[in-house]
């Protein structure tokens, strides 16, 4: 059973575009030009319950967008959505007591106040009985590892560990859906691993719903099984990672192992290089002409070993990214309606 279900949903916004200089600024005190962005652009999503999906796409493709309306902060243009049953942008309390909402870039703890009290404050707004509040709290700060660092002011702490309390404080109420936007953006290595084992930790264990989006690959790789890319505020890919490549490389990664004292020269004729240290060399070719490319290179040299990769995932993505671009520029930019009017008019409007 689908426990998110999206159709047709929709959000524009209408941004006011300010001239420059100090006349042009004058002027737009009566003559305001608008654009109207359109951050999603109706999407169809079924997520089953304990699923975690990974939800990428480029900047400003409307993923944050699409975590808000599901989350219920804005409302959206047109279309409808449920999760665990509740239309979000009603912000019914027995919904909100049942999913959480973690931002990479925004904090919800008190910056000058320990951990531990941003986490009581949770206790209250969620009604958590006492008993539960203690178990969930102990029970998540032993697996992040910050037990030690409850009644230290979160502004002292580093942004792994600070990330590591946003995370439990989301999760102190136990919720059925969680949307996470970001949740390793500008952390090192070290602290992604760690919360990376957290997530898939905590998401098999307690079976929740989880909705990601990251721009780092390796959490995507780590975490998910299926994977929803989002461009241009509409979804161009459902399914699983390794399908991603599948469906839209069209190289593979060629890497040749030659021959000592073999003379390797004009390996451009085989398709792009990529690198050469002798006596070694990395060619990018054409998927469907890998198998004539390794019979003409091994026909003309003395090869010892031979390698054939898929590209890495973050190239695939970034391609696909590219061509959506570049597929939808001129519709986009069509797309967006300019308006002009007069302060008097917006009054009456409004």
């Amino acid at each position: 059973m689908a426990i998110i279900e999206v159709r047709g949903l929709t959000k524009h916004y209408r941004v006011y575009q300010k001239p420059e200089g100090l006349w042009a600024a004058l002027r737009g005190l009566f003559h305001r030009r608008y654009v109207e962005v359109q951050a999603v652009r109706g999407i169809d999503l079924d997520v089953e319950e304990g699923e975690f999906v990974a939800f990428l796409g480029p900047n400003g493709a409307g993923k944050t967008t699409t975590l808000k309306l599901l989350s219920g902060v804005i409302y959206p243009t047109s279309g409808s959505a449920r999760v665990m049953g509740y239309v979000p942008w009603k912000r019914d309390n027995a919904y909100r007591r049942q999913f959480a909402l973690v931002m990479g870039q925004k904090n919800q703890l008190w910056w000058d106040l320990p951990a531990i009290e941003s986490f009581r404050l949770h206790q209250q707004i969620y009604a958590i009985a006492p008993e539960e509040f203690r178990r969930n709290c102990d029970e998540l700060t032993e697996l992040l590892g910050v037990r030690d660092l409850l009644y230290q002011p979160v502004r002292e702490l580093s942004l792994g560990e600070r990330m590591k309390m946003e995370l439990t404080a989301a999760l102190l109420h136990s919720p059925r859906v969680l949307f996470l936007d970001e949740p390793t953006i500008g952390l090192d290595v070290v602290a992604q691993h760690n919360i990376q084992q957290f997530l898939r930790h905590y998401q098999e264990h307690r079976r929740i719903t989880i909705l990601l989006t990251s721009h780092y690959m390796k959490d995507v790789a780590a975490l998910c099984r299926r994977v929803v890319i989002i461009a241009r505020g509409q979804i161009q890919y459902d399914g699983s990672l390794a399908g991603i490549i599948d469906r839209f490389s069209k190289h593979k990664i060629v890497t040749l192992q030659f021959c000592e004292g073999q003379v390797v020269d004009r390996l451009e004729r085989f398709g792009q290089v990529l690198q050469v240290q002798q006596p070694k060399a990395r060619l990018r070719v054409a998927r469907q002409e890998v198998p004539r490319t390794l019979a003409s290179i091994l026909a003309t040299y003395a090869v010892q070993d031979v390698a054939v990769e898929d590209p890495p995932l973050e190239e695939v993505i970034a391609e696909l990214f590219h061509r959506v671009n570049s597929d939808q520029q001129a519709p986009d930019s069509a797309g967006q309606k300019v308006e002009v009017e007069t302060v008097e008019a917006g009054r009456r409007r409004d």
